[in-house]
């Protein structure tokens, strides 16, 4: 048996991706975008672009993600739009809205294609900076923040709602973290929500990239309520009703509704629990060698397929992060992110093979886990000069 444990911690990253469920969504890097001007909208007053509807009515504000052929993936300028946006309303509004225009995405994640193509550039370190401040004022929003994560919640779709103190699923949510698979680490403060979720299973979804689908997302206490996408409408035109924020809560539980279908993942959380509770990766791969069922056999499939450094990187930030507060988190992701701009880090393949070439076949440096040194690990977390570290007002 140890025989067979060892072959596997030296395959893992070997295996080519025809059969991976994983999906990364990311959009192209040009985008239309048109001058940002005001109109007026009955009573309320919107900034408008292409990418990034900023709406202010009465004493609500709400934000749309307007990307919606990008699967309103999130770059840079939207970034900046955004956050400008929530310290403005934070001092002069009730409540916040964020949603996504279509109804297929809230927010597939960020343009990865395009920090790939720009390499370790001062343009690429500010969209992973001001990502993570965003990150961190929507977990300290001293007003509700309410995320109507209708559709497709990916990467930093998560970021911008995870932290919120609302997040409102539906039937049509499809939520993963699938940055292994690329190359990466589940960022957006993963290192935080990720192991506060029931036993294992926040290291499980980090380290897999499992998608979960409508009602999981609320079982698994990534949504706090579910409510049918066909009420979605409804449920917005009453918070902007709303004339009181301290009614926000009795509202939410309204609209919300039990899933039809029980948590998918209930029969295997004890599994989850037992295999990803190893004090390792290769420990986790032996668990599942030993368990045996098609399940196990299908983690070990994935396991071995996405970047051997990358399982080492988010098992360690899992790790740390369980312990620490949302804005510790995202100092130490900046490092991660810093680090993985650097031409010795996967994400660069990652993206080539699964989202450029699409050969599917990328080839992680080091190859194996059992080539991922303590050394090469550490380099990852070790910390910046003082200037380039991520600091919050």
């Amino acid at each position: 048996m140890q025989n067979s444990i060892q072959r596997l911690i030296h395959i893992v990253g070997h295996q080519t991706y025809s059969h991976l469920p994983i999906l990364c969504a990311v959009a192209p890097t040009k985008v239309s975008t048109t001058t940002t001007g005001k109109m007026s909208i009955g009573n309320s007053t919107r900034l408008s672009s292409s990418s990034v509807l900023a709406t202010e009515s009465s004493n609500k504000g709400m934000i749309i993600i307007n990307r919606p052929k990008a699967l309103n993936a999130i770059n840079l300028e939207m970034v900046r739009k955004i956050y400008k946006h929530l310290k403005k309303c934070e001092k002069s509004k009730s409540l916040m809205i964020v949603k996504g225009t279509g109804d297929k995405a809230f927010c597939a994640g960020g343009d990865v294609r395009a920090l790939v193509d720009a390499g370790p550039t001062d343009e690429s370190k500010n969209f992973f900076r001001e990502e993570y401040t965003m990150n961190a004022l929507i977990g300290n929003y001293t007003i509700p923040y309410i995320a109507l994560i209708d559709g497709i919640t990916m990467g930093g779709g998560v970021g911008l709602s995870v932290h919120g103190k609302y997040r409102v699923a539906t039937d049509r949510t499809l939520f993963a973290m699938p940055e292994t698979a690329i190359g990466l680490f589940p960022d957006v403060g993963g290192s935080h929500f990720l192991p506060r979720l029931q036993g294992k299973l926040g290291l499980y979804l980090g380290l897999t990239g499992q998608r979960l689908r409508g009602g999981d997302v609320y079982y698994a206490g990534i949504a706090t309520h579910y409510c049918d996408s066909s009420k979605i409408p409804e449920l917005e035109a009453a918070l902007l009703n709303c004339p009181d924020a301290d009614e926000v809560p009795d509202l939410l539980a309204k609209f919300h509704t039990k899933p039809e279908k029980p948590f998918a993942l209930q029969p295997l959380l004890e599994q989850i629990n037992k295999n990803f509770g190893a004090t390792s990766i290769e420990g986790i791969l032996e668990n599942l060698q030993n368990d045996g069922s098609d399940w196990a056999k299908k983690q070990l499939e994935i396991l071995c397929k996405v970047s051997p450094t990358s399982l080492k990187v988010t098992y360690r930030q899992l790790e740390l992060g369980s312990q620490l507060s949302l804005a510790q988190c995202l100092i130490m992701e900046y490092r991660l992110a810093v680090r993985h701009l650097e031409p010795r880090a996967d994400f660069k393949e990652g993206v080539r093979a699964l989202l450029i070439d699409k050969d599917q076949q990328p080839k992680w440096q080091p190859a194996t886990l059992a080539e991922v040194t303590e050394e090469h690990l550490q380099w990852f977390f070790r910390k910046l000069p003082d200037t380039e570290e991520l600091k919050f007002d």
